[in-house]
């Protein structure tokens, strides 16, 4: 291998092991803030875009039971303190486990509503709908957390002797 296919590796390493090192607290961390973020937005009437699909969701969930404000405001509640619970990595079991609950919910709109989560189903998924699938890349990063919670981490290179980081 000549010079610039070494530098090359070189770099690759770097990047590689980088990633490997806070790639798992920046998902925490970034999961965190969406889900702070979302459910802040659910306490204020009418910031979110989500709000009106959410409360009809919550409606049928509940079977009417819950007030269509209190269930939105249990539901921004919850999304928060799944939010400060990943920025903070505080309960990280029951934070994921919330987290897996509030995502079954989400998604239950889609057979609730599938005249207002797809244009055409099951392939043309409007604004609400490509807001529920876009959970699938949530759900997916819970489950890479969860895969730590037992002492699991990225390792950029297997071989490498252990170090350990407050950022996983």
């Amino acid at each position: 291998m000549g010079r610039p296919g070494r530098m090359l590796a070189t770099f690759d390493a770097r990047i590689t092991r980088w990633m490997a090192r806070y790639g798992i607290g920046l998902l925490r961390t970034s999961l965190g803030v969406v889900f702070l973020w979302f459910g802040v937005l659910k306490l204020f009437p009418d910031l979110s875009p989500a709000q009106d699909l959410a409360t009809r969701t919550m409606a049928v969930l509940t079977f009417g039971w819950i007030p269509d404000r209190v269930a939105i405001v249990i539901l921004a509640l919850w999304e928060c303190c799944i939010g400060l619970a990943l920025i903070t990595r505080s309960f990280m079991r029951l934070t994921l486990l919330l987290l897996w609950l509030q995502m079954l919910g989400t998604i239950t709109p889609i057979f609730l509503f599938p005249r207002e989560t797809f244009l055409h189903a099951p392939y043309a998924p409007t604004l609400e709908g490509q807001y529920i699938i876009k959970n699938i890349v949530l759900i997916c990063a819970g489950l890479v957390l969860g895969a730590t919670v037992r002492g699991g981490r990225m390792v950029a290179d297997p071989t490498a002797p252990e170090s350990s980081d407050v950022w996983n």
